[in-house]
């Protein structure tokens, strides 16, 4: 099958895509690395009127410290991610789960933003933006709106993006020194969408107090799911396998995951009760090897 007729624009500035967006009369879609837009238009699932080009929009491609952020311009390509010092320092989480995605030549096209925009609750980039309490940075002929992951995804290929904006920035809280990240996910194939997908965030006490704890899921639901119930029950707790083994099962009973073609919801509860485990303790493992590592005052 071949896509519905639509026209092609090129968009040389960012003003430009935005006007585009705002045609009255007609469904607008942007092209970004097109790794998940191109197959829904062969299938005739998108039917756009118009087709706006953003691979020009060169000011949108950046990795640039902020001073309690990462600010990661919406058509930064993934492998440039990879290849990040910068993101390998501030932003671990995201350059753990980047191998995960696909293979090298679809992350040479795919985008930061256009990963999240598109909004696919098996995707690993929209949990881990979920974890790290991200901030999408939305523009529209009307001014920039500032949106926190929580917010963002709404359902499945669904986010708060209204027709005439287009997702510009994605800012990324710089952790604490003495934070632990880990991501876990059980695919059929290395590359394959996760049929579960956990990106945990810890944070303890010199005495290995639980001083805070995030834990966002993937294909466990409609959207990227956080698992509060669960964070919270670890807050003064102390970091141990007991604790994270409780935490996981207050975890999987929060959490939606529905049956499909490659799992049912009860064997996605169980991985994920496993994944939770095992991220949480390789967070902890970190910590503490960070904590040995750290030098000290004589």
């Amino acid at each position: 099958m071949k896509p519905v007729a639509f026209e092609l624009e090129t968009a040389e500035r960012i003003e430009d895509a935005l006007a585009l967006l705002a045609s009255p009369g007609q469904e607008v879609k942007v092209l970004a690395g097109g790794q998940s837009l191109v197959p829904l238009l062969n299938f005739r699932l998108a039917r756009p009127d118009v087709l706006v080009d953003i691979n020009r929009l060169r000011d949108l491609q950046y990795i640039t410290r902020q001073p309690d952020a990462l600010a990661i311009g919406a058509m930064t390509r993934l492998r440039a991610l990879e290849q990040s010092a910068e993101l390998r320092q501030l932003a671990p989480l995201v350059a753990e789960a980047l191998p995960t995605i696909a293979h090298p030549p679809i992350r040479n096209r795919s985008t930061f933003g256009g990963s999240l925009a598109h909004a696919d609750p098996a995707a690993e980039l929209c949990a881990v933006a979920l974890a790290l309490d991200a901030t999408l940075v939305a523009r529209s002929l009307h001014g920039t709106r500032e949106i926190p992951a929580e917010a963002f995804f709404l359902g499945p290929f669904t986010t708060q993006l209204r027709p005439d904006e287009l997702l510009t920035e994605v800012r990324l809280p710089v952790l604490a020194p003495t934070a632990g990240v880990a991501f876990e996910e059980v695919a059929r194939r290395h590359g394959d969408f996760a049929m579960v997908a956990v990106a945990a965030v810890l944070q303890v006490e010199a005495d290995s107090t639980v001083a805070g704890a995030r834990l966002a899921y993937g294909s466990m639901g409609p959207r990227p799911l956080r698992a509060r119930q669960a964070e919270a029950a670890l807050l003064g707790q102390a970091a141990s396998a007991e604790a994270f083994a409780g935490a996981a099962s207050i975890a999987i009973a929060e959490l939606e995951p529905a049956d499909d073609l490659h799992a049912s919801g009860e064997y996605r509860r169980s991985v994920a009760h496993a994944l939770t485990r095992r991220a949480l303790s390789r967070a902890m493992q970190r910590i503490s090897a960070a904590s040995a590592a750290a030098p000290r005052l004589a």
